[in-house]
């Protein structure tokens, strides 16, 4: 008998969880605004990052120069930054104060000054100075004027070195002008892309966010659309934890194993981005992501009571997320209290874990601090979301019983005004 009761206790466990797995996905489906977050923005989100960022570097940058040298020498620096796919030369001006101009009306971004005695001092052996500004709000500008205006710098050095020689073989030449060859090899990212360095990290934060945004819409749904603002229904189905957590916990996560293949897999190689990760591991840390991402989104539902909440509450987290991950700005220099908050996310295990697996190859037993910390969050957002639900549960069948005791009363009192 005991044997029978546990299996038939086991055998409506299983059934309520599937019924919740099935009731939430049809509410998944139905529901438009969680259609949105679970499918259309995971899917279109990445596309418009990569089309916007397809092109991976910034190439021929307008610049301004002013040229108080006016010398061959001069110009022949100028025609070296020029020559560079980075910059183009776009005009030149009089002075620092028309060159600003063309900076305020964004016509330029970059101004490169060449004082009067620049080729004096070269010929005289002194050490000349060129200044370059540049228009901050973009990095990428900065770095790309820079980076022409030094190579330039050092070609012409390495020319004036070779005149100041003499009469010399061309292999005395290279030892005179670099003694010590170097080689520039971007590792991971052989483009120098912007693409490849954010992309890897923006996906990452994609499938956080919009569950984040999904999940909590459905409880903003589930409690307008109660009587009493509760988040779990009055039903035979609704009434065990696990099966509640684990019903809506496996809906949301067959939605998202498609998603984040997609997301994961497919859109790198559309755009041909690095992708050197090995299936097995890539599948092997995905699945903590995943879950934990779940139930870290669960257990923040309970602060959402309605539909439109979910959006003020956080769309605004996904860039100060992406800053204190270490991607986007190095972690290192991050202040440990940010540092010590950001472990409170998924997506910051989630991020470092995936770029280095993604784009630097690395194996399981390389990623096992992010791989333990995503399991752990795993569990312990599993545990609140339990608790989360348990008091829903229990406060769902207190209203249901003052609910019925109301009702009781106004039988009564109806029955008690007709005797009299």
């Amino acid at each position: 008998m005991k044997k029978e009761s546990l299996r038939q206790t086991i055998r409506q466990g299983f059934s309520g969880l599937f019924h919740i797995c099935a009731q939430e996905l049809k509410a998944v489906f139905k529901d438009q605004g969680v259609l949105i977050f679970f499918l259309l923005v995971p899917l279109a989100y990445p596309l418009v990052y990569a089309f916007i960022y397809t092109n991976e570097m910034v190439r021929e940058v307008p610049v301004a120069v002013i040229d108080h040298s006016n010398t061959a020498l001069s110009r022949e620096f100028i025609r070296s930054i020029d020559a560079s796919a980075d910059v183009h030369i776009q005009s030149h001006c009089a002075d620092l104060e028309e060159g600003k101009t063309l900076l305020k009306e964004t016509k330029v971004y970059g101004l490169v000054y060449i004082p009067e005695s620049f080729s004096k001092d070269i010929a005289s052996g002194k050490q000349t100075t060129v200044s370059v500004y540049c228009d901050m709000s973009g990095m990428l500008y900065y770095k790309a004027l820079v980076l022409a205006s030094t190579n330039a710098s050092l070609t012409l050095n390495k020319q004036i070195q070779i005149k100041r020689l003499g009469n010399t073989t061309e292999r005395q030449d290279e030892v005179s002008t670099a003694p010590i060859e170097y080689e520039d090899i971007s590792l991971f990212n052989p483009q120098d892309g912007f693409a490849s360095f954010l992309l890897p990290a923006v996906l990452m934060l994609i499938i956080q966010q919009t569950l984040l945004l999904g999940v909590g819409l459905s409880a903003g749904t589930a409690r307008e659309n109660n009587r009493f603002r509760d988040l779990v229904p009055i039903s035979r189905q609704y009434q065990g934890t696990i099966r509640i957590v684990g019903g809506k916990a496996l809906a949301y996560f067959l939605v998202y194993a498609i998603v984040t293949a997609y997301i994961l897999c497919l859109v790198p190689k559309m755009f041909s981005l690095v992708q050197i990760a090995q299936p097995s591991t890539l599948l092997a840390f995905a699945v903590p992501y995943v879950l934990a991402c779940i139930f870290f989104a669960m257990t923040c539902s309970i602060f959402i009571h309605h539909r439109e909440s979910c959006m003020m509450i956080y769309v605004f987290t996904s860039v100060p997320l992406l800053f204190i991950s270490g991607i986007s700005w190095p972690g290192a220099a991050v202040p440990a209290f940010w540092k010590g908050f950001s472990y409170l996310f998924p997506s910051t295990f989630g991020i470092n874990g995936f770029v280095r697996i993604n784009n630097m190859g690395a194996t399981l037993p390389e990623v096992l601090f992010e791989y333990k910390a995503l399991w752990i969050q795993t569990l312990v957002y599993f545990f609140t979301t339990c608790l989360v639900y348990r008091r829903q549960i229990i406060l769902s069948r207190q209203h249901a019983l003052e609910r019925l005791r109301m009702c009781k009363l106004r039988k009564l009192a109806s029955k008690t005004s007709h005797e009299l």
